[in-house]
């Protein structure tokens, strides 16, 4: 963060100074929330969690060399006393993000942000000094604190921005204003919460809505192959840049296909040129990300060669997204378990496919561990039976899932659509699958771990990455 004195921030959120002997002090260090990251001259945000109290921590903190703590109380030692804590630290971001003046990218979607984030903030990074949102904290606390990573020397602040409701986005978008907006997809990501796709195009439509005009610099970065996400170029004042397989888009891709190891290769076209890109990414569900990094990165100012080149070298940033690891033995294990929802899990389980080399002589055999998706709502029982269903379309050879009755449905899907009998099993929970696996796993398997984080079904690619028997944490 830029330094600030405690004065400063105090004016800056509305706050009260407590117990400060020296209100010209400066806060030099990051922005934490966790007394356990607290670096020397660090302002520490107490939170009172559901569970855990921040302000219990206040103390802690100074010691270990916070300047002082943001709370909603004094604490006993020196502290800008709030309100509210949330409010306060999105002022403390708004306020930092204005002075720096830095380009602001945010970025939305109902599947694929965090990996889009990753890309651009990899290809963004060869241009110019590049901050961007760690993992997936996306939301009013994990933003700011994002933001207020940024310096001086910040040219480019990549900031991802999730939402569970109408109003979620506008919120987020008056804490750090962004110059560019990218609107991914509308899926079926919380469509539960949301009661449909138009509700969902309405919510993360509000980045767009958000803009600053085109006269002053505003830029919309669209999918022109998602329908509800092109027709937000009429919501918005900003200039519209267009990326996809479209005839149309500014942005595109052709020639795509596949490596033998299930990475996207393709040729990428840009309004300056087109330049050949193979990714290091797994699965063909990518080449949209990518061409969505591409397309920022061009309204940013660089080549379609830098871009390409950039796109070629990125990896995963995020931990449990894709994450390909072959094990001594020769089995491969695709731990995706950060996240699920019926897009990404389709996406997966193509990627999957091909990684295996599926109905392909010689090909390895295939195995889906696929547990429940969260938030479907009615759709929920539809939509984890077309999951299993594609299963089978695509000649995977094992389904194992996991879990209850939205598992039992994944199961039920894949019986009925091929008659699997014993190629589709459901188990009860994590360790059963890992026994299943660790008794039936063979050189040149595929594994692919995916359900929804509420699941936790990360343990079983852990555990069968660690060798052990027992599931971390039972």
């Amino acid at each position: 963060m830029i330094a600030l004195s405690l004065a400063e921030i105090a004016d800056i959120t509305g706050g009260r100074p407590h117990d400060i002997p020296d209100p010209t002090a400066v806060i030099s260090g990051p922005v934490v929330i966790d007394s356990r990251q607290v670096e020397p001259g660090s302002l520490f945000a107490a939170f009172a969690g559901e569970h855990v109290d921040g302000h219990d921590y206040a103390a802690r903190a100074v010691a270990a060399g916070a300047a002082a703590v943001l709370a909603a109380r004094p604490v006993g030692v020196p502290a800008i006393v709030v309100d509210d804590v949330e409010r306060a630290l999105g002022a403390l971001a708004r306020a930092v993000v204005g002075r720096l003046g830095t380009d602001v990218v945010a970025l939305t979607g109902s599947a694929g942000k965090t990996s889009t984030k990753d890309l651009i903030a990899q290809v963004l990074q060869h241009h110019a000094p590049t901050v961007w949102t760690p993992g997936s904290l996306n939301n009013e606390i994990g933003l700011p604190l994002t933001a207020l990573k940024a310096t001086a020397e910040t040219r480019h602040l990549v900031l991802e921005m999730g939402a569970r409701g109408i109003g979620h986005i506008a919120y987020l978008t008056g804490l750090t204003p962004p110059r560019i907006g990218l609107v991914l997809n509308v899926g079926t990501a919380h469509i539960g919460e949301f009661g449909g796709r138009e509700a969902i195009a309405q919510a993360k439509g509000e980045l767009v809505e958000a803009l600053p005009s085109e006269a002053e610099g505003g830029v919309a970065v669209l999918n022109a192959d998602d329908l509800l996400v092109r027709a937000m170029s009429a919501r918005t004042k900003a200039r519209t840049v267009l990326f996809g397989e479209a005839e149309d888009a500014d942005v595109r891709a052709t020639e795509v296909r596949m490596t033998p190891a299930g990475q996207p290769s393709f040729t990428l076209h840009t309004p300056t040129g087109c330049s050949d890109v193979t990714l290091r990414l797994y699965g063909e569900h990518h080449v949209s990300n990518a061409l969505a990094a591409a397309a920022v990165a061009h309204v940013l100012g660089m080549s379609v060669e830098e871009i390409a080149t950039a796109l070629s070298g990125a990896g995963t940033l995020s931990r449990w997204r894709m994450e390909v690891t072959e094990r001594a033995d020769g089995v491969t294990i695709v731990n995706d378990a950060y996240n699920a929802n019926p897009e990404s899990m389709r996406a997966a389980l193509r990627a999957l496919a091909a990684m295996g080399g599926a109905g392909k002589e010689g090909g390895g055999r295939t195995w889906a561990v696929l547990g429940p998706m969260a938030e479907l709502g009615d759709a929920s029982l539809a939509e984890h039976d077309a999951v299993g269903r594609l299963a089978v379309r695509l000649n995977v050879s094992r389904l194992v899932a996991v879990g209850g009755r939205e598992a039992s449905w994944l199961q039920l899907g894949a019986y009925n659509e091929g008659s699997w009998g014993e190629e589709s099993v459901l188990v009860s929970d994590a360790q059963a699958a890992i026994d299943l696996l660790r008794s039936e796993l063979r050189p040149g398997d595929v594994v692919l771990v995916k359900a929804s984080r509420s699941v936790g079904l990360e343990r079983v690619a852990l555990a069968l990455l660690q060798g052990e028997g027992e599931v971390a944490g039972r």
